[in-house]
């Protein structure tokens, strides 16, 4: 299995400084600072990356999962919510919201429900952060 990688750059003090990254496959680049991570100032942060990275894993093996049963996905789409707090002397990510959508011919809402929490408990990027965040997931048919 390859091995992925990406690079940072900050440059000055902590409130003051600005970073930026990138995907060594050039897919994706972005700047950010101390107000686009921990307030509301523009531009991206990690919380964004590992939230589109928890949605698009958890899109992929819903999609496998419900091949593999035999009731192929017509449309997975995912929405994840990633919570950074102030705890003690620093930050930490705490929670995950996943709120998942599908429209899987055949399928009832309970085998859906049934199917998402599997491939939450399944996704490697769940298994990343299960144990030190708290995973939360909303799973409906549309």
């Amino acid at each position: 299995m390859p091995t992925r990688h990406a690079s940072a750059v900050w440059e000055g003090g902590l409130r003051g400084g600005t970073g930026s990254f990138q995907a060594t496959s050039g897919a994706f680049a972005g700047s950010y600072t101390f107000a686009s991570r921990f307030e509301q100032g523009a531009g991206t942060n990690p919380e964004e990356l590992i939230a589109a990275a928890h949605a698009a894993c958890l899109s992929m093996a819903l999609a496998a999962g419900l091949e593999k049963a035999g009731t192929p996905a017509a449309r997975i789409e995912t929405h994840a919510a990633c919570t950074v707090e102030k705890v003690g002397d620093g930050f930490k990510i705490t929670g995950m919201r996943l709120v998942v959508r599908g429209r899987v011919p055949g399928l009832d809402q309970d085998r859906f429900a049934a199917a998402a929490e599997a491939a939450k408990n399944g996704c490697p990027v769940s298994g990343a952060l299960q144990g030190n965040v708290a995973l939360v997931l909303e799973a409906r048919l549309e």
